[in-house]
């Protein structure tokens, strides 16, 4: 099974669905007629720990002095355990859904100090949602338990997803990280190396490149490199990825180098192409793009190639084959309806565009290229990859990681999907720009977009702006109240600590958000804290913010996260739990009548905001005009249309047509004189989304003339066909 490049993800970053950095290089090097097998070892070193085997190998290795009540517990309890985990794995594996109802029963799993908070939240939790997802909760809290005993008595670095996180983030100089590296291997160490032993020994590739999307992973990636390095020194090894992306755009540390041949930066796509020309002494090493690698004893940077990068059209379809598919694990950690959906299933991931469209938000990193170089995928394009995966992988749920779905493409990706009559589920992040307006979110809705998350980052319209967000807080309330009504659950990403960020503004955005709650136009939220980075204007131009660096330090090794001073604002870190506690509640439908002071142990401000701000925001009127280019879409189907005639007088009678219509859930009928009856049949099959052609409403109104008919607008704007909005009538 020789194959040229060996693609990894080290440990760990999801254990329900693997990383797909991964996948995206199998998949251009496919176009490429490159040969690439790729691994995820994050979820097979999880496996390997979480088995009958792995638990017993486990317990006999850990020393039975200065322990913990809880880790006595679970030692005491090991043969439960033992006797347990391989039928728990394989029921969260989908594999064994009958087991829900032992676990369910409470007295199948060992419980430890996980369980301890369990009364609290589980009912609400869980009381309406059936017994599977109740088990996959408990059988989370199990592994915690088993996670837990492992930091406590084997190794204090482990994490699901954030292995040895501490030592990769902020890590301005490599000198902790690289003596982690020079002591002996871990316990999993031992587990990741025989594994990637015996994938080394059968694919012999002539590269190695190795994902590094976050500082979690970055450990064991140098524990990858060093193997290697050390076993198989001809074999030469490639980082890139998110972390270097923007931890180490100014790496000068030759140690780095002694584990890796080369760090690439941004997409892969073309400096990965150059590598394998220069492995194969195709190209020089002064013509490699967007590579770090050490020349003469010192770190060159070189981006000398004229490659241009490759176009989103070019870079191939993402290939999942290799990766276990079937034995990834969906866990439910936190009752937090986003989370859950990024915790729980197996979901195909892909891209509609390069880059964000907006990229104005100043804490964001709008200067590096992932975000700056803005590039839409055609939305025919798409739905041919969605199609290709579905057939791979036999899944059809996808979540698009763009940093910002742009509508536009969203749009006309829901009217392909429509049109390709595809049964998927999608979820993505996006701007609550007023674009998204109620028939938009309908559209999206029947394709089967069934969550959206966004920034509301300070719900403050005097912080939003000095963001550059684009919107204002009564605008997003506006456009989650339309995806809301949609059936389309929203969760909004939240920051607090933003330089010049007060007390009182952080207890009004608050309040914002306990409104939109209580209104139920949000769903699920998340606070997080500003952080500044190197990259966004703020870490760039602090003084037009505010604020000061504090020891603005350029390490030899990562280089993003600034620690900062803001005079103007307020103690952030002191709100921090009590943010989050109400947003707890507030998620669980309770609290709303609380004061905002009841969440904090300090005292705070009272909201400056009225008790119906975002009510009035969502009752004001959509603003929408219909251009002569919108859209007209009719969702629903093509009616049966029946004709009847009436008096109208002595001797005058009029036919007129009744035009039936079904739905999945109801039927119901208009009536219309003949002509009109039968020009609105036609149109509304012309307008159906299976056909190509999408009319515009001044192709409609077109339409209606040149049938002879008078007075569209009198007819269009009025009973009936107004009425049709309700039922799938769209202007987009």
């Amino acid at each position: 099974m020789q194959k040229t490049v060996f693609a990894i993800t080290p440990p760990f970053t999801q254990l329900n669905t693997p990383y797909p950095a991964t996948a995206y290089i199998k998949g251009f090097l496919n176009t490429k007629n490159i040969s690439c097998f790729h691994a995820d070892l994050g979820i097979e070193v999880i496996l390997a720990l979480f088995s009958k085997s792995g638990l017993e190998e486990l317990f006999a290795a850990i020393l039975l002095t200065n322990l913990s009540e809880n880790a006595e517990r679970i030692i005491a309890l090991q043969d439960d355990y033992i006797q347990t985990i391989d039928a728990v794995i394989s029921f969260l594996q989908g594999k064994n859904p009958t087991l829900s109802h032992v676990i369910c029963q409470e007295s199948f799993l060992p419980e430890g100090s996980r369980f301890a908070q369990l009364e609290k939240d589980l009912d609400w939790a869980f009381g309406s949602m059936g017994t599977q997802d109740k088990a996959k909760h408990l059988a989370t809290l199990y592994l915690e338990d088993l996670s837990d005993l492992i930091m406590e008595c084997i190794d204090p670095h482990f994490g699901f997803s954030r292995y040895a996180e501490r030592l990769g983030r902020s890590a301005n100089s490599f000198d902790e990280l690289y003596g982690a590296l020079q002591q002996e291997y871990t316990y999993i160490d031992k587990i990741l190396i025989k594994i990637l032993e015996e994938k080394m020994a059968i694919i012999q590739p002539k590269l190695v490149a190795i994902s590094v999307p976050f500082p979690g992973n970055l450990y064991s990636a140098f524990r990858i490199g060093q193997w290697i390095k050390k076993h198989y020194p001809e074999t030469k090894i490639a980082m890139g990825g998110g972390f270097p992306n923007t931890e180490l755009r100014s790496l000068s540390d030759v140690r780095v180098f002694e584990f890796f041949d080369f760090v690439t930066l941004d997409d892969g796509e073309a400096p990965l192409d150059n590598l394998m020309e220069y492995i194969e002494e195709k190209r020089p090493f002064e013509q490699l793009k967007r590579t770090f690698a050490l020349q003469n004893q010192e770190v060159k940077y070189i981006n000398n190639s004229k490659t241009p990068d490759y176009k989103q059209s070019e870079v191939g379809t993402p290939d999942y084959s290799d990766l276990w598919l079937d034995k990834y694990i969906s866990v439910i950690e936190i009752v937090n309806p986003m989370h859950r959906m990024w915790s729980d299933g197996r979901w195909n991931k892909l891209t509609m565009a390069h880059g964000c469209y907006w990229g104005k938000c100043t804490f964001c990193d709008i200067s590096l290229n992932y975000i700056k170089i803005y590039e839409p995928v055609a939305a025919n394009i798409l739905c041919d990859r969605i199609e290709e995966m579905i057939a791979q992988t036999d899944q059809n749920g996808f979540h698009f990681v763009d940093e910002a779905a742009p509508p536009a493409l969203m749009r006309a990706l829901a009217l392909e999907i429509l049109r390709r009559k595809l049964s998927v589920s999608w979820w993505t992040n996006i701007r609550f720009e007023k674009s998204f307006s109620h028939d938009l979110c309908q559209l999206l809705k029947a394709s089967g977009c069934i969550a959206v998350s966004g920034g509301l980052e300070v719900a403050s319209d005097r912080l939003l702006e000095l963001i550059q967000k684009g919107v204002t807080v009564s605008q997003v309330a506006q456009v989650t109240r339309n995806f809301t009504e949609a059936g389309i659950m929203v969760h909004a990403y939240l920051m607090y600590g933003f330089p010049t960020q007060t007390a009182q503004e952080t207890i009004d955005s608050l309040e914002m958000v306990r409104q939109m709650f209580e209104l139920g136009i949000l769903q699920s939220g998340f606070w997080h804290q500003f952080a500044m980075t190197a990259h966004s204007p703020v870490g760039m131009y602090p003084a037009q913010f505010g604020v000061q660096i504090e020891n603005p330090i350029i390490g030899s090794f990562a280089n993003n996260d600034l620690v900062h001073n803001d005079p103007k604002g307020t103690d952030h870190d002191t709100f921090s739990y009590g943010l989050k506690k109400s947003l707890f509640n507030f998620m669980q439908g309770i609290g709303f009548n609380l004061s905002l002071q009841e969440w904090f142990e300090f005292k705070v401000p009272r909201t400056k905001v009225p008790k119906n701000y975002i009510e009035m925001a969502v009752s004001e009127e959509e603003e929408f005009m219909i251009r002569p280019s919108s859209k007209v879409v009719w969702l629903g189907k093509k009616p049966l249309v029946v004709y009847s005639n009436i008096k109208k007088g002595e001797s005058d009678r009029q036919t007129v047509a009744t035009l039936n219509f079904h739905n999945k859930k109801e039927e119901f009928s208009i009536k219309t004189n003949k002509v009109q009856g039968d020009w609105l049949a036609e149109i509304l099959g012309l307008i159906s989304p299976k056909n190509k052609k999408i009319y515009t409403f001044q192709e409609v109104q077109n339409h209606y003339e040149n049938a002879g008919l008078k007075d569209f607008e009198l007819f269009w704007y009025n009973k009936p066909v107004n009425g049709l909005g309700e039922y799938g009538l769209l202007i987009l």
